[in-house]
């Protein structure tokens, strides 16, 4: 068997430009692998009744780099046979139809390349600093909280008050 002659590849992009399903797919691709599991995520017209009309997206680039990339190295450690993975995000103007998110992974076999696809994009919304405002109709818009996002996860009833006595205060020292 050759599994050994090609080194694993981890890719990462946040990028504004235009995203493409077959350049991502294509970046896994592996003769040692029978599987590539794809997710692409893209702006839809809709949100709770309100007409979407685009979402744009910001990110603290370095940092969602790093965290992606910790992300990427977690899917090696729960499924040692993934060969490689691709996690590009979108930032900017995202227009209806168009993707803001792709991961690809290949493994040899398809259980592991689609839960490693569902695990990356459940962690990448939780953890990765990008933020998505949805623009609607009229040029109404929201910036959007990700649900999955550990500091979310506060009790909701606690007051900002209680939040600044327990923070530290840096200015002393």
């Amino acid at each position: 068997m050759n599994e050994g002659t090609e080194e694993d590849k981890d890719i990462v992009k946040v990028t504004p430009e235009k995203l493409s399903a077959e350049e991502v797919s294509q970046m896994v691709v592996s003769p040692c692998c029978g599987a590539v599991s794809l997710f692409i995520g893209t702006t839809r017209n809709n949100f709770e009744g309100k007409n979407v009309l685009r979402l744009e997206y910001e990110a603290y680039v370095p940092m969602a780099e790093i965290e992606i990339k910790k992300i990427c190295a977690e899917i090696r450690q729960k499924w040692p046979s993934v060969k490689h993975t691709a996690v590009y995000h979108r930032l900017g103007l995202v227009p209806v139809t168009e993707a803001s998110v792709i991961l690809a992974v290949s493994s040899p076999h398809r259980g592991e390349s689609l839960e490693a696809v569902k695990y990356s994009i459940n962690a990448l919304k939780a953890r990765v600093p990008i933020w998505k405002k949805e623009i609607y109709g009229e040029e109404e818009y929201s910036w959007k909280e990700n649900k999955e996002c550990f500091w979310v996860k506060q009790d909701k009833g606690s007051s900002l008050k209680n939040r600044q006595e327990s923070s530290t205060d840096f200015s002393e020292k």
